[in-house]
């Protein structure tokens, strides 16, 4: 009998502590949450400026507790394999998607059918035509194109004979950069424009055009280059024909080819933004928002000229050397 009692008192005290038992277990769950997926699709797999977009962005998923999948087609000309790369993230159900659109119109329609499926979207580097996304965060290029015109007339004598390098036409941020460059070349126009052209996405194009360019008919001898691939190509033919300082080159972006270039007065300066500071507040944004946070609808990350004369302050070194902030 004694037995049998002692039983049934065990028994009931199991049933009066197993709520808090339970409790305890969720409690201790609760925190182990599986960490929100954001989907980060670039232009392409190569060059140190989305390097540094990685770099930013993997520094603010670790701060905010999310994770991040890098993502991006080979080459920044492959629209249709970046458009099956966002359809990808659509189907894996990804949190939130964070986009480097490769081309203004064409990525558009699968960005929307993302936010229809009520993925929040964020778009980096380039703008994108729609108005449903949650935020830009990119460079004002129209600006750093007047800045580069700016730049550019400082250095010419009004006789100069110049030529605009470019890469991959359907890009808003190029075009942009167009736009803020003439509107301040418009205004001299004894400055003689000879040559203006799209070259493949390799920086061996741009280097085949620019020997052409100084040494043929055409006597230019100030270049633009308007993103970081052209950058490389064009002052990497100024070296080989050893006309470094002779032709004035400005240039976009602080790739390390382009930093030695501008030390060695290859380079006279170069447009400077900050995809370190773009990736980083784009995971940021990301996180917030899916923590139903306000987040800005537009972001300017800014850009700076740095030239031989300026590139040694503090400042413009933590600009060109992100990874050692």
């Amino acid at each position: 009998m004694f037995k049998k009692n002692m039983l049934i008192i065990f028994l009931f005290i199991i049933l009066l502590i197993s709520p808090f038992l339970f409790g305890i277990v969720n409690l201790s769950t609760k925190g182990e949450e599986e960490s929100k997926k954001i989907s980060l699709i670039l232009k392409n797999q190569n060059g140190d400026y989305f390097k540094n977009v990685r770099m930013g962005a993997t520094v603010a998923a670790k701060e905010f507790n999310v994770k991040v999948e890098f993502n991006s087609p080979i080459y920044e000309t492959d629209i249709d394999g970046q458009i099956a790369l966002v359809n990808a993230a659509i189907e894996r159900k990804v949190d939130a998607l964070i986009l480097a659109p490769c081309d203004y119109d064409k990525l558009a329609k699968v960005t929307e059918k993302a936010i229809g499926e009520k993925i929040p979207v964020l778009v980096i580097d380039s703008k994108l035509n729609t108005n449903k996304i949650s935020s830009y965060i990119t460079t004002d290029n129209v600006k750093a194109g007047k800045m580069a015109g700016q730049k550019l007339v400082s250095l010419c004598d009004l006789n100069s004979r110049i030529a605009v390098i470019n890469f991959v036409e359907g890009a808003r941020n190029n075009k942009e950069r167009e736009e803020g460059f003439w509107s301040i070349i418009s205004k001299y126009p004894k400055l003689k424009l000879v040559y203006k052209e799209y070259v493949a996405a390799d920086s061996k194009s741009a280097s085949v055009l620019t020997k052409k360019l100084v040494l043929g008919d055409d006597k230019v001898n100030t270049i633009i280059a308007l993103n970081y691939i052209s950058s490389i190509g064009v002052a990497e033919a100024i070296a080989e024909i050893g006309l470094a300082g002779k032709v004035n080159v400005i240039t976009f972006d602080n790739t390390p080819e382009q930093i030695e270039f501008l030390e060695s007065g290859v380079i006279q300066a170069t447009l400077t933004q900050s995809p370190f500071g773009m990736g980083y507040l784009a995971v940021k944004y990301a996180a917030l928002k899916l923590q139903n946070k306000k987040i800005p609808k537009y972001v300017d990350t800014g850009v700076v000229v740095i030239d031989r004369d300026n590139m040694y302050k503090p400042e413009n070194q933590k600009i060109l050397f992100p990874f050692k902030q």
